[in-house]
């Protein structure tokens, strides 16, 4: 160390032998080195304040008296003297020239008193010292003729020396120090090319001196002597105590806050991060749960079945079990199925005998309702889909809409080269530097050309009648009153030269040392990506590196896809236009759409010319709507596709044909166009009535309902025309309306049981807070139940007619034709009932197949257990586009490449007081305030983005007001004389009566009434040069105030880190919730603020993703509630009978909980549209599962098993054909479907609840039935004997109808068979045996 410290004096004392020091000759106590002014520096070009240099004086120093002592105190007190021999080096106008130079970095440095008084000691020693010769080397002079024609030597370059730990210890005060505005740091406009990332001591001093900055008047060499070191010649170091930035300048004044100095902070605990997952050792523990879980349900199984098979054993007569007494529930159950029987008897026999009247009341009531369809308003926008009015987001939004206007409209271009090979450049300036293929001067004049045609561009809006430019609809910050295209706000790589081609162009000549070379456009980019704060670079081109509109371009937004700070390396050049966004009542919000529109038609052309270069990639505000619009009307035809294969494929499946002759007069095709328009019906109705009463509609009711419904209404079609079919012979004396009044008996019970159900489930459904799922909920209730009343009328008119048709022998579709003959004597062929009756129950409830049916359906609902918590939540923005469109392209390039995530407002609503000292305190981040304060409480959550999710502070108004009322500034200044006296003077008038008017006469808190006067100005107020703190543009609509001056809400607003994914958006709305909560919580302990007082949080993607942090419990309850009808209904109409109830309610549990967990199979994510789907499956499943369940309930037969294996057979046959065979085809037309939403929700989903619902419904519930379903009962009135009898008879008639229609001779042998034992059933099968009499009748069976 010693070593390396003399060789460093070694090297200055060289330097200083080259050096001239005869320019200054004498160095000793109490000398200048130069003194006065001596006129312009000629070596300075461009300069933004005066460029005045000293004349050469190594003489000695002047008793400072009067004005200039008193200036003094003012702006370098620590160099007055406490014995009234104060001596300086500078004269009065030198000390003007540095006061105006401190008020400039003051206007930055203030907020950190340490830092700033630092600063200003550096450049008071500087020019004022006494002892200036000891430590001031002049290096280069030129002459000059000054006043009367004396000639000077002017001072244009000299060097400065410093203690290094002296210089170390000012920088270090200052590196800290925050642009409030910005969220960046002071030092990034004090180093360069550097920027605050790169900057040293050294580098900040050089800066500093550096006369190309636009703000030194000459060249400045610092050289830092390493401390016990001496650089020879009598030159002393300038040295010294520097505060320190968490150090008070006096008993009156702060310390620089936390936010300016990391030595001020309190120790700050890092916020508890997400719990981390369940495990159970080093399994997945919810993985364990879930198979402990199966293992216990199975052994709870197996054993209850051993201990079955353990009673049977004890008794192993060949008998049957006396059927047990009926108890009360059972009395009252038949009476209430005997009522409603008599009731649909009565109803069916009276329509069928008056068809076409009723057939004529039902389409003028259905017509007329449906006729409101003509007043529906379609809702399209996103947040009134699926944010509840009454939400909080939507709550906040309209307080932030009202007081600060909607969020800005985002228009974005996305520029790569993929392929392009990148360059290498040698800057005589910067040194050696990369650049990225798409940094190259063809590609930013074709960016520049896009630019140029975009401003030009203008769009025809039609209710206006006129054409709109850019300057009509742009955000213009500074110039917000009559803006014009100079003054829009788009940011962009070229705006770096101002959007102008020449400035791009420009080269020049420089020499860095010994070197001379060019500099071009490269080179100031690499300025002012580094500076982009810069009025003026230091190259030799002296360009400003501010956009066009006077704001800066921040390169985290211009560029993306670079490593780490390497901007030049970028991968991505982004081109952003913000333009207002007006309410949609408002005129000019037809302007907007306009323009974007012309903004997207510019964009694909310059796509389309640049195509093979260029990778383009682009949205515009608009673009998100009008996608869904246009693959909404795309996939129309899909849709109507789908609906087509179901009508025709209801058509065909509703014949039963007897021989090919009679083929047109067995059709249904009338009959399935007629059920198919009752169910249309119904739809439009329901749709119909709800615009009348004014509940508007969406895409998503038009896509699912008629979808629901029609899978509702198919299976009701089905069952009661095949069971008209399969009770084709009437009874004796029977006329035919009394014969479909008999069938409608049969089966309406079934048909209201599902449907009262579904009703009802929706109807709950409908309490849900979303507004789409509430609406859905409520149209699908309306929905059905006109389906319902429609199809116990309409359709049992049609079916009467067309049962007429057929008795005539007439031809189905052209009734004025036939054959002239009668009908068959039996039913037509069928395929699905005997297949079902022969094979099929017969394998799902053998013995053997029965126990492995329920493991392994509590295999399957355990691991969809599992599954379900591994469904994410929410829905990726892209999953809304189609395949085929350009916000694919773009979303891809946001991901990868942006840098900055969207900005975030913490908002405060009224009843807080700013204006008082503490009010203020609480808010800012400067020096005094709290270190609870709002500012610092969100810059602490900055340090941790990982689980904050927010990447820049806040800015903050109130933190900038206090420095611009700072009186070292000259921002804040009144007229003192004249016409406008107490009025406002701006930084940039020199008008005499503004002198000494600064607005507080020390730096202070503002008073209260101090507090309501000047803020207005400062809103309003233009930054410029002199006052870089002015509001306007930064803070204009940060505050809203009242006509009295009252603060009504303000903002502050941070950015959060990049956001990818849904879950990361909901993620980021928590954790600011949470922090926002904290804010509200201290500032509310301010004396003085209203109890009502809150701080939120507002981003324009909350109202979007606020659905998602309840979506989950707000589904959970939905569907519970959906099951509870379900129970309920089926418990009454079923005669209080509780097995049937709870089976038919696990079965309906477990089809939704597999349905969730094939889901994350097949990557369905959860979220609203698959609330409403699920919603939906509620409704289909009861259709798989009801009217099974209330056939076993109904059925006779005297075992579980018999009795399952009827209902499957009788009730599981329709339940295929008009459940799952009607859904299946039109659900595998969507997959064909461009939308992507549509193939994940509608086609992926849809299948998923019709497979597993058929399978729950089909393989699960008759097996679960044989289990555990209730006992047979005995019709009131009835014995054992008799209804053994009627048993016997029953079956007989469908042994006969099986016989019938099945072409094996087998089968009839085996019908025959079954009606001569008295069964339904094959007796030789023996899983149709009693279980407590199976093991007799067939050895081995239990």
């Amino acid at each position: 160390m010693p070593g390396s410290v003399a060789l460093a004096g070694a090297v200055l004392a060289a330097f200083l032998a080259l050096a001239a020091p005869t320019l200054t000759p004498i160095r000793r106590p109490g000398y200048c080195a130069f003194y006065g002014e001596c006129g312009r520096n000629p070596e300075v070009n461009i300069s933004l304040v005066s460029s005045n240099v000293p004349c050469l004086s190594n003489t000695p120093a002047r008793m400072a008296t009067g004005a200039l002592l008193a200036l003094l105190r003012t702006v370098c007190p620590e160099l007055v003297q406490a014995n009234g021999t104060t001596q300086v080096c500078c004269s009065l106008a030198q000390l003007g020239a540095l006061q105006l130079s401190v008020a400039l970095s003051g206007t930055v440095l203030s907020r950190c008193p340490a830092c700033a008084r630092n600063f200003a000691n550096l450049y008071c020693n500087n020019i004022c010292s006494p002892n200036q010769s000891l430590f001031t080397n002049v290096t280069r002079i030129v002459n000059r003729t000054v006043m009367q024609g004396k000639r000077q030597l002017a001072v244009v370059e000299y060097q400065c020396f410093y203690r290094q730990d002296f210089a170390d210890a000012s920088f270090a005060s200052c590196r800290g120090v925050r642009l409030p505005a910005t969220g960046g740091y002071a030092i990034d406009t004090m180093c360069g090319r550097y920027g605050a990332r790169l900057c040293t001591t050294q580098r900040w001093l050089d800066f500093q001196g550096d006369k190309n900055n636009g703000l030194a008047p000459l060249q400045i060499d610092f050289q830092l002597v390493p401390n016990g070191t001496q650089p020879g010649d009598a030159i002393v170091p300038l040295g010294g105590q520097a505060w320190r930035c968490d150090q008070a300048l006096s008993a009156q004044e702060q310390p620089c806050s936390c936010q300016d100095c990391a030595e001020s902070c309190p120790p700050v605990v890092a916020p508890p991060g997400p719990p981390p997952p369940f495990r159970l050792g080093d399994a997945d523990g919810a993985l364990v749960l879930c198979l402990l879980l199966f293992c216990l349900l199975a052994l709870i199984f197996i054993v209850a079945l051993l201990c079955q098979r353990r009673r049977s054993k004890k008794d192993t007569a060949p008998r049957l079990a006396p059927a047990p007494a009926a108890g009360c529930s059972a009395r009252l159950g038949d009476a209430s199925h005997r009522v409603l029987a008599r009731a649909f008897r009565r109803w069916g026999t009276l329509v069928a005998g008056h068809p076409v009247a009723v057939l004529a009341v039902a389409a003028v009531l259905a017509g007329g309702l449906s006729a409101g369809l003509v007043t529906i308003r379609l809702t399209t926008d996103p947040v009134e889909l699926w944010s509840a009015p009454g939400s909080r987001a939507r709550q906040e939004k309209a307080f932030h809409d009202q007081h600060f206007g909607p969020f800005l409209r985002t228009n974005q271009v996305i520029v790569t080269a993929p392929g392009r090979p990148g360059s290498s450049y040698d800057s005589v300036v910067f040194g050696a530097k990369n650049f990225s293929g798409v940094l190259s001067e063809e590609v930013l004049r074709a960016l520049l050309e896009l630019q140029e045609r975009l401003a030009a561009a203008t769009a025809w809006a039609p209710s206006a009648g006129r054409e709109v430019m850019l300057s009509d609809v742009c955000y213009a910050p500074l110039n917000p009153a009559d803006p014009g295209l100079a003054d829009c706000c788009v940011n962009s790589v070229t705006q770096y030269f101002q959007n102008n081609g020449t400035h791009l162009a420009m080269t020049a000549a420089q020499t860095e040392g010994k070197v001379t070379g060019t500099v071009d456009w490269r080179d100031h980019l690499i300025y002012c990506v580094n500076s982009p704060l810069s009025f003026k670079d230091i190259t030799a081109l002296e360009l400003s590196c501010m956009a066009d509109y006077g704001g800066p371009v921040f390169p985290y937004i211009a560029f993306g896809g670079y490593p780490g700070s390497e901007y030049a390396e970028a991968e991505a050049l982004i081109i952003t236009y913000s333009l207002n966004n007006f309410p949609h009542d408002d005129p000019r919000h037809e302007w907007v759409l306009s323009w974007e529109r012309r903004f997207l038609e510019v964009v694909r052309d310059f796509q389309r010319t640049h195509g093979p270069n260029l990778s383009v990639a682009f949205m515009a505000e608009r673009s998100l709507e009008d996608e869904i619009n246009r693959t909404t009307g795309e996939d129309i035809p899909v849709f109507t596709i789908s609906y087509l294969v179901v009508f025709a494929y209801i058509a065909l499946a509703l014949g039963e044909y007897t021989a090919w002759r009679r083929v047109l007069v067995e059709s249904k095709v009338t009959l399935a166009l007629g059920g198919i328009a009752v169910v249309l019906g119904a739809v439009f109705a329901s749709m119909g009535l709800l615009a009348l009463l004014g509940l508007p509609s969406s895409l998503i009711i038009l896509e699912v309902v008629p979808f629901l419904v029609l899978a509702v209404g198919a299976d009701n079609i089905f069952i009661f025309v095949q069971e008209y079919q399969q009770q084709s012979q009437r009874e004796l004396g029977e006329t035919r309306e009394q014969h479909i009044g008999r069938v409608l008996a049969e089966v309406a019970p079934s048909m209201l049981l599902c449907s009262l159900s579904e009703v009802i489930c929706f109807l709950l459904g409908a309490l849900s807070s979303m507004p789409a799922v509430r609406t859905f909920a409520l149209t699908a209730a309306v929905a059905i139940a006109f389906d319902f009343l429609l199809q116990m009328s309409g359709f049992v008119a049609l079916l009467a007619l067309d049962a007429r048709r057929q008795e005539a022998a007439r031809f189905d579709l052209c009734c004025c034709c036939g054959t002239g003959k009668g009908g068959p004597a039996g039913p037509g062929a069928r395929l699905l009932r005997p297949l079902m009756h022969r094979y099929y129950a017969p394998l799902l409830l053998h013995r053997a197949a029965r126990p492995t049916v329920v493991l392994l359906f509590l295999f399957l609902a355990c691991a969809g257990i599992y599954l379900t918590l591994q469904v994410p939540v929410g829905l990726d923005q892209e999953l809304a586009m189609p395949k085929d469109s350009y916000m694919l392209q773009y979303f891809a390039a946001l991901n990868q490449y942006l840098e900055v995530g969207v900005p975030t407002y913490f908002v405060t609503t009224g009843g807080y007081n700013f204006s008082s000292p503490a009010g203020t305190n609480s808010i800012c981040s400067s020096a005094g305030c709290d270190t609870d304060s709002l500012t610092h409480t969100i810059q602490y959550a900055t340090r941790f983005p990982n689980m904050s999710y927010l990447a820049i502070p806040a800015t903050s108004w109130v933190d900038d007001f206090l420095d611009w009322l700072n009186p070292t500034s000259r921002c804040c200044r009144v007229h003192r004389s004249g016409n406008l006296t107490g009025e406002f003077c701006p930084s940039t008038s020199n008008d005499r009566t503004c002198f000494g008017g600064q607005c507080l006469n020390a730096t202070r808190r503002p008073t209260v009434e101090e507090f309501e006067r000047f803020l207005p100005w400062f809103l309003h107020d233009r930054p410029t040069l002199q006052c870089a703190k002015g509001g306007l543009g930064a803070y204009d609509t940060a505050v809203s105030m009242d006509a009295n001056g009252t603060i009504l809400a303000s903002r502050f607003m941070a950015y959060q880190r990049p956001l990818h994914t849904s879950q990361e958006y909901t993620a980021a709305l928590r954790a600011a919730r949470a922090l926002a909560e904290e804010i509200t919580t201290t500032l509310r302990q301010v004396p003085g603020t209203h109890p009502d007082f809150r701080v939120f949080p507002y981003t324009v993607t909350y109202v979007y993703y606020e659905q998602y942090l309840t979506v989950v419990a707000e589904g959970v309850i939905t569907l519970a509630l959906c099951l509870v009808p379900t129970f309920v209904v089926s418990f009454l109409l079923l005669g209080m009978d509780l097995r049937s109830s709870v089976a038919t309610l696990l079965t309906i549990a477990m089809i939704l909980v597999d349905t969730v967990g094939a889901m994350a199979l097949w990557d369905v994510p959860y979220n609203a549209v698959a609330l409403i789907n699920l919603v939906a499956a509620v409704g289909i499943s009861v259709e798989f599962v009801s009217h099974l369940t209330c056939a076993f309930a109904h059925s006779t037969k005297p075992s579980r098993v018999e009795r399952a294996a009827e209902a499957t057979v009788n009730m599981g046959s329709k339940v295929v054909a008009g459940v799952a065979m009607t859904n299946l085809p039109g659900i595998v037309v969507l997959a064909f479907a461009k939308a992507q939403l549509i193939q994940i929700f509608f086609f992926r989903l849809n299948l998923i609840i019709t497979l597993v619902g058929l399978a729950h419904g089909l393989i699960f519930l008759p097996v679960l039935l044989s289990y555990v379903g209730p006992s047979p009962r005995i019709p009131v009135g009835d014995t054992a004997s008799d209804t053994g009898g009627d048993a016997a008879k029953d079956a007989a008639k469908d042994a006969a109808k099986d016989a019938a229609s099945d072409t094996s001779g087998d089968m009839a042998k085996d019908a025959a068979k079954d009606a001569a034992g008295g069964r339904g059933e094959r007796h030789d099968n023996p899983c149709f045996e009693d279980e407590t009499t199976a093991k007799a009748a067939v050895p081995g069976q239990g």
